[in-house]
């Protein structure tokens, strides 16, 4: 059996903002009746993080449950805790309507970090979104394009950005995420 890898090995670049392929992460999606009390315990129990509001996320111990649509949620948890999860949720679900997907391997991760005001306007270059403080703030998500392909990003509590994307298109989010960062291209208009 082959080792897994993440999309871009460690790959990483220094700019205005430092770009960093995150690593390898589990990744659980989670369709179901969001404030159904068993659906609510079921993820409570596996990642230690409670179902989070519309566009928001919420995370525990090194875990993440992010708000993808009215009926989705995104389990990121260790890579190698994420078959136990998805086997976890699927018993303590059953015999409630759901859809739960171990999509690890078909998605990437990268990490944002640096100066807050540069973060914000080094993803405003790539997204439609309102990257001002008042209008996306710490355990906020949004699913939206990045440049020409889906997305979706978020801000933990210590100020980075996390980028998920699918593995297949890796390689160009983190060459347009680089292009965002470099270094003479601050605009400054967060700050």
């Amino acid at each position: 059996m082959s080792e897994a890898v993440s999309a871009l090995n460690g790959a990483s670049f220094d700019g205005f903002v430092t770009v960093k392929d995150a690593g390898l992460h589990g990744m659980i999606t989670l369709r179901g009746d969001l404030s159904s009390d068993v659906v609510k315990a079921a993820v409570q129990d596996v990642t230690g993080a409670s179902v989070p509001g519309q566009r928001a996320v919420s995370g525990a111990g090194g875990n993440w449950v992010a708000w993808m649509s009215p009926d989705e949620l995104l389990l990121v948890v260790a890579y190698d805790t994420a078959p136990q999860i998805e086997a976890d949720l699927r018993k303590a679900l059953s015999g409630t309507h759901h859809l739960v997907a171990n999509v690890s391997d078909a998605r990437a991760v990268f990490r944002l970090s640096g100066n807050p005001a540069a973060l914000r306007e080094a993803i405003a270059k790539l997204c439609p979104v309102d990257m001002t403080p008042g209008a996306f703030g710490p355990g906020e998500i949004r699913r939206t394009r990045m440049a020409q392909i889906p997305a979706a990003f978020w801000l933990d509590e210590g100020g980075t950005f996390h980028v998920v994307c699918f593995r297949s298109v890796a390689d160009y989010a983190f060459n347009i995420l680089k292009t965002a960062a470099l270094p003479g291209g601050e605009v400054g208009v967060y700050g």
